[in-house]
């Protein structure tokens, strides 16, 4: 369908694995071509195009990225030159998040609230042996 197109790296189409519609497509894929410009022309052509009856809505998945987030280019090319699994970009906003927290436990505790409960002493404790707590 969209060989046409330009050369197709890679295809992936995606199946329900469970359930009632086990075996039956999603009803969505995903193709790799080799340039971008395929994949634009690709996009141009298919895109609105009824297949089964059922339009066909094609996106870059740059553009994707664009519509989910509505980011500008600058920050998505920002994230593409981070590089990387994003490891290091993970571990250090997890490591600001500790942080974060712990000088909010820090100004709680200066403030006078305390993070921890206190501790109930034995004689405050119900069913110590008291009379009060003896059936009459």
């Amino acid at each position: 369908m969209f060989s046409p197109y330009g050369k197709i790296m890679a295809e992936d189409f995606l199946w329900h694995t469970r359930g009632p519609k086990r075996g039956e497509p999603r009803g969505y894929a995903f193709v790799q071509f080799t340039t971008k410009e395929e994949a634009q022309l690709a996009k141009e052509k298919m895109n609105g195009k009824l297949v089964c009856g059922r339009p066909v809505v094609v996106h870059l998945a740059s553009e994707k990225c664009f519509l989910d987030s509505g980011n500008s280019h600058r920050v998505l090319k920002d994230k593409k030159l981070a590089g990387g699994s994003g490891s290091k970009t993970a571990q250090t906003d997890r490591a600001a998040k500790i942080a974060a927290i712990k000088n909010k436990l820090k100004s709680l505790e200066d403030e006078g609230c305390s993070t921890k409960r206190p501790r109930l002493k034995p004689d405050n404790l119900i069913g110590t042996g008291d009379q009060s707590d003896k059936k009459l």
